[in-house]
């Protein structure tokens, strides 16, 4: 078990199930940017503490509880339709928003301190929205198991999380240099952007998943014993 392998593994689902993805995904994420633009344009950006993240708590925990739904199902033989995984993923919005502000909070607690214990947070946290998900946990359960599966991998889970999401930052900060150059850009070209963008952040889900299964399957679970 290792990065590169895992990373190649789940860039092979990624491309095989991308139109499937696109139809689960692709629509909230859109609707969450514009809402971004729109928000920053009525209440100027910034003007309101954590308005960004507020956005993100109404739709990023849908969406992503949905992908989650769709990757378990999957990887069990099934092909659900759009209607069906989205109807579950909407009877575990709540308990996903919840997860999502305390990891937000626990995240930025952590980079105010310094950046390393936000990062060694984040990376302990990996797990919690699969545990929420998959296993119907509370979130103060997810956090807490994630915590123990996360034990001992902690360079594997953070290498599966900067192999993608580093080059995304990257292109992100190489995408505003060049075609902007720092200036707002027109609205409808950066909700296109910022989509496209979270599209491929997606992949991050799918390599933690595929990290997650093999920490928490029974192969681990023998050599924790």
């Amino acid at each position: 078990m290792n990065v590169l392998s895992i990373f190649r593994d789940a860039c092979f689902f990624y491309s095989r199930n991308l139109a499937a993805i696109i139809r689960l995904c692709l629509p909230w994420i859109l609707l969450e940017s514009g809402t971004r633009l729109i928000v920053d344009q009525l209440l100027g950006k910034g003007a309101m503490p954590a308005q960004e993240l507020l956005v993100g708590l109404v739709f990023y925990p849908f969406y992503v509880g949905a992908l989650i739904l769709y990757l378990d199902a999957r990887s069990r033989g099934f092909d659900p339709t759009v209607r069906e995984v989205l109807a579950r993923a909407l009877r575990l919005w709540p308990a996903l928003a919840v997860l999502a502000g305390l990891s937000t909070l626990l995240i930025m607690l952590g980079a105010s301190l310094f950046v390393l214990p936000g990062i060694w947070i984040m990376v302990r946290m990996a797990f919690a929205e699969y545990l929420l998900v998959l296993r119907g946990m509370t979130p103060l359960a997810a956090l807490k198991e994630s915590f123990v599966l996360t034990r001992g991998r902690f360079l594997l889970v953070l290498g599966c999380t900067l192999i993608v999401l580093l080059p995304v930052w990257l292109l992100e900060a190489g995408l505003a240099a060049s075609l902007w150059h720092g200036d707002t850009p027109p609205g409808a070209l950066a909700v296109l952007v910022d989509s496209g963008l979270g599209l491929l952040q997606l992949l991050a889900t799918v390599v933690l998943f595929r990290c997650y299964m093999l920490c928490s399957g029974p192969a681990a679970a023998a050599d924790e014993r």
